[in-house]
């Protein structure tokens, strides 16, 4: 339901419910890798994907994973970011790409660690398997855990473009073998695709109230220096529709209409994503702090006295 005094459901406010006080999430680099990289699956990975834009400094690979919480910790606390429970967030990589015998022993390092409330492990929908999911299923009687797929888009051709190598029916299926196991999920999604339009963007949410996730990030599409997308982004800017020229206020009108439309079971934990500026070549919010969005967001829904869900079937 949408949480009290916001005009739709936070994350931070539905997780301060579920453990009983402030939640961080604590980035965690465990060195995996990505199917989409090695030849399993594809070569060259994503063409927005640019992993270093995506872990914060005190991630260093050279380091263990008791060392990056303890690292995490001290970095928000710096920031008078205290808080009352601390999550391992397995970020960088394909954090179930692995035997699940490795992966246990990644998982129950971070969970010994006395400062950690539970596990949250970003993945692709083409990384999970029936001896994963028992390996999760028995974490989760014992410790908090959740599971964030990267899913990005829910048009198959969209997909197949940026070279996600998984398709948008993977990834459903993915998430309903999670939720038979009453593990939550989370689900990413990039918005300003290539070829993608604004009315396509807002008629994702139909596709995604079909899954049974428990929360969601939305990201501002970003172009990357370096990567094949910034080589589209040069050749072809008239595939951009959203990204080229959106001015901070007309993004957060398309959040607004997103988030009328959206389950209000959903938490949202994210509308939008910020990165070194040395590593972007372009981004639509370039400039624009995250709770200045969020702000311009909440005043647009309580201007006009709208809520999360309240266009749901129209």
């Amino acid at each position: 339901m949408v949480t009290e005094q916001l005009p739709y459901t936070d994350y931070g406010a539905t997780m301060r419910q579920r453990l009983g006080g402030r939640v961080q999430k604590l980035a965690i680099d465990a060195s995996m890798g990505c199917p989409n990289r090695d030849g399993r699956v594809g070569y060259g990975g994503c063409t927005f994907c640019l992993n270093e834009a995506f872990s914060p400094a005190y991630c260093r690979e050279a380091t263990t994973i008791t060392e990056q919480i303890e690292q995490g910790i001290t970095f928000h606390s710096a920031r008078r970011r205290k808080a009352d429970k601390y999550l391992a967030y397995l970020q960088s990589g394909s954090n179930t790409y692995n035997d699940a015998e490795h992966l246990e022993e990644i998982y129950s390092e971070a969970l010994t660690h006395p400062a950690i409330s539970g596990i949250i492990i970003g993945t692709r929908p083409d990384c999970i398997s029936s001896e994963i999911l028992d390996l999760l299923e028995q974490i989760s009687k014992h410790h908090y855990i959740a599971v964030e797929y990267g899913i990005e888009s829910t048009i198959e051709s969209t997909l197949s473009h940026v070279n996600r190598g998984h398709t948008f029916a993977q990834a459903s299926e993915a998430i309903a073998l999670t939720r038979e196991r009453n593990i939550e999920c989370g689900a990413h999604f990039i918005l300003g695709l290539p070829n993608e339009t604004r009315e396509q963007i807002i008629g994702h949410t139909e596709q995604i109230n079909s899954l049974d996730i428990q929360s969601i990030k939305f990201h501002q599409l970003q172009i990357y220096r370096n990567t094949a997308m910034a080589t589209e982004w040069t050749e072809h800017p008239e595939r951009f529709h959203l990204t080229r020229g959106i001015t901070a206020e007309e993004y957060a009108s398309l959040i607004v209409d997103i988030l009328r439309r959206l389950k209000p079971s959903i938490a949202i934990e994210r509308i939008a994503s910020t990165a070194p500026h040395h590593l972007l070549l372009h981004s639509p919010l370039k400039g624009v702090r995250p709770d200045r969005l969020k702000k311009m967001v909440i005043e647009q829904m309580r201007a006009l006295g709208d809520t999360q869900g309240d266009l749901l079937g129209q």
